[in-house]
């Protein structure tokens, strides 16, 4: 059964909504309003809605994200509402949920929303928040910054088995910056950062842990992601009221959702005898292949992709299959990742450029997908997009979700 995107929206993620004196609620507030005007719904369209939010509690003390929704507007109230948590995945979560609901015809239009709001805190106290997707007190409880250290230790334990030059992790970076001088809701679209910012320079690009410089890591941001899915019944309704062919709308062809075991050191004792370092992360992008009916990315326009680090975007070049495990290099180096490539990855200035609000990853990743194959995305659109890649992942790789969003 086909899901179809009707359309949604982003917050500038440029925003501090703290700063500006605004709440949670003006967060999710924005986000739903922004999608219903975006998408050209009305509130009455709206049957269910699915909320994926990592630690709204610890940033904010507020939890029950749903019960917000008749505040956003009278029609909102009494719509079914869940909340969704897989740290870094909950967007996707949510979004699966939603999937399903339509699916199994409980529902013909749901709305999903990603959120978090990160910024009332210092930048030491959001990480040690963001530190409750490791196993606490089993972990790196010896890092001062838990996820900089963390994926060092992926970084230390590819480098092992492959070997890995942080030259092309800077490349990774340079590529993800530059993408989201293109994108109007990129928190670092006005940031000017030159080569020296990329270098191994103490000053400007000073280690975070490990192999983890500045630039290597993803922003701490406020923003909100949301879209609408719908029914085959019901986005035939809504093409022929909007005057456009049913085909023209973006849907979900293909779906992956994997969980790994909580610890890493597990994950990589795991995948001793495996060609890739985490393979739950593989299972679930060939998952959502096989899904959509294609072979591997040679059937994609474009990949969206978790840059939570840049590590973690070299890994992935390899567990979508770009290139064979331990090749990541050659993608980085022959320029097919890049904006112009044969393969973008990250066209949006994903994770790093963008900006990272936890809960909203996964569904701002799909929404791009979806800009990109109706060809709505702007200046940063890939020329010709029918189909694009998307990964998304919560912990050390221990929530992996994936989608191929095409026409």
């Amino acid at each position: 059964m086909s899901v179809y995107i009707l359309g949604g929206h982003q917050t500038d993620f440029a925003q501090n909504y703290s700063r500006e004196g605004r709440s949670i609620f003006n967060l999710l507030e924005d986000g739903v309003n922004g999608a219903l005007d975006a998408a050209s719904l009305d509130p009455t369209d709206v049957e269910v809605a699915h909320v994926g939010n990592f630690v709204g509690e610890l940033f904010t003390g507020q939890g029950m994200l749903g019960g917000f929704l008749g505040h956003v507007h009278p029609a909102l109230a009494g719509i079914p509402a869940s909340r969704h948590e897989g740290a870094c995945a909950s967007g996707s979560l949510a979004m699966l949920a939603a999937m399903a609901d339509i699916e199994a015809g409980r529902y013909d239009c749901a709305c999903v929303i990603g959120m978090e709001y990160m910024r009332n805190v210092p930048g030491k106290i959001a990480g040690d928040h963001l530190g409750a997707a490791v196993w606490v007190g089993e972990e790196a409880t010896e890092a001062t910054f838990v996820w900089p250290a963390m994926f060092s230790n992926l970084a230390e334990e590819y480098h092992v088995r492959h070997g890995l030059n942080h030259d092309h992790l800077k490349e990774i970076a340079k590529i993800n910056f530059g993408n989201a001088q293109k994108n109007p809701y990129a928190q670092t679209r006005k940031w000017t950062l030159t080569d020296q910012h990329f270098a191994n320079d103490d000053e400007l690009n000073p280690v975070v842990e490990g192999w983890m410089r500045r630039q290597d890591c993803s922003q701490i941001t406020d923003g909100a992601a949301v879209l609408f899915l719908a029914s085959e019944t019901k986005a035939k309704s809504y093409a022929s009221k909007h005057g456009t062919p049913l085909e023209s709308l973006a849907k979900v062809k293909g779906w992956g959702h994997t969980t790994a075991p909580m610890l890493m050191d597990t994950k990589l004792k795991s995948s001793q005898q495996s060609p890739y370092l985490l393979p739950w992360t593989r299972k679930a992008i060939t998952d959502a292949y096989a899904r959509a009916g294609i072979n591997g990315p040679d059937q994609l326009d474009a990949i969206e992709t978790h840059d939570c680090f840049t590590i973690n975007e070299y890994i992935a070049i390899e567990h979508f299959g770009i290139t064979p495990p331990g090749e990541a290099w050659k993608a980085v180096e022959d320029g097919r990742i890049a904006s112009t490539g044969s393969i973008p990855v990250n066209p949006s200035g994903g994770l790093m450029g963008i900006g990272h609000p936890v809960g909203a990853t996964g569904v701002r990743m799909a929404l791009d997908a979806a800009k990109q194959v109706t060809g709505n995305a702007g200046d940063y659109q890939v020329g010709g997009a029918r189909n694009v890649g998307t990964f998304n992942v919560g912990g050390s790789g221990t929530t992996n979700c994936s989608f191929v969003i095409g026409t």
